[in-house]
């Protein structure tokens, strides 16, 4: 088939490959506009467009899908369907009725559940067992389209977002292309999504992931897997504020107040409403990242001091 693969974000280019490999065409890849990072603020492409510009693969970079010359452009090279990871916008109707066979997203959840921007963050939040991917149609709602296929995936103990998602892309790649495979075959089918088990996963904000020392050590360490790598889970200590990598709970270890540390030769503990947890990567703002015992021989941490 004639493709136009729409996506933004590293978790984006696996899919890429993938389709660049299944023997489709591949006319242009559209994602959002450069972005201005690092230190000097210049402009920068994202993963997918980069990926693109490696190939000689023509880039469509629209401010909004909804722009007149950017639906023109999509008219003219006239592709069979859109392939879509992690776009980062949403799609008008107009846009949408362009291909023959629409647009078809790969979704890093079970759909109906976890509908939204950070379904694989709020699958680690709450503590799910098993996640996966759907590819379903695009249509105007919220990922209420259809459903052509789906896979699943446990959740490991020590997985954070960035490590399911980067697997979950991997996945997901290889059932994107056997959808488009069935598509072009004429042999696909998509389902509607039950009503029931709907529930949604707006980004987490910078607030979502500050550290709740009063929760229980399995919500502390599940609120700071799912903020890992972004937005960054954090705390603070004497008003200034710390970064903190993964957490372990640990059993049998001394009782403390809820942010309490207590620092040992090897390890540093923090309390929480139940167990306390063994802190990981400790990054103090404008300083690189360390080991939690690197960190606290060099604030030299007083007995009893908290976390807030």
């Amino acid at each position: 088939m004639r493709l136009i693969f729409a996506g933004t974000p590293a978790v984006a280019v696996p899919s890429l490959d993938a389709i660049a490999a299944s023997g489709h065409e591949l006319l242009a890849v559209v994602t959002r506009p450069d972005a201005p990072a690092g230190r000097g603020r210049r402009l920068v492409r994202s993963p997918a467009g980069a990926w693109a510009d490696e190939r000689g693969i023509e880039v469509l970079t629209p401010e909004r899908p909804r722009d007149p010359e950017f639906q023109e452009r999509l008219r003219r090279l006239a592709p069979d369907c859109v392939p879509v990871v992690a776009y980062g916008a949403l799609v008008p109707p107009t846009a949408l009725e362009i291909p023959k066979h629409g647009w078809v997203n790969l979704h890093f959840s079970l759909l109906p559940a976890w509908r939204g921007a950070a379904p694989v963050q709020h699958a680690v939040l709450h503590g799910d067992e098993v996640t996966g991917a759907s590819v379903f149609e695009l249509e105007a709602g919220l990922d209420t389209g259809p459903v052509y296929g789906t896979l699943t995936d446990q959740i490991r103990f020590s997985d954070t977002s960035g490590a399911l998602l980067e697997r979950l892309a991997v996945e997901g790649a290889g059932l994107l292309v056997a959808v488009l495979d069935a598509i072009e075959a004429g042999t696909a089918r998509a389902h509607p999504q039950p009503h029931d088990g709907v529930s949604l996963a707006p980004k987490l904000t910078v607030e979502d992931a500050r550290v709740r020392w009063t929760d229980p050590a399995f919500a502390v360490d599940r609120r700071i897997r799912a903020c890992s790598p972004a937005p960054g889970a954090w705390t603070t200590l004497r008003d200034e504020r710390l970064k903190l990598g993964p957490v372990r709970p640990v059993a049998n270890a001394p009782a403390l107040r809820p942010g309490e540390l207590l620092v040992e030769r090897k390890q540093v503990l923090a309390g929480t409403a139940t167990t306390p947890v063994q802190l990981g990567e400790v990054r103090a703002a404008g300083k690189k990242a360390m080991s939690a015992t690197d960190w606290a021989r060099g604030m030299r941490i007083e007995a009893g001091e908290q976390l807030a």
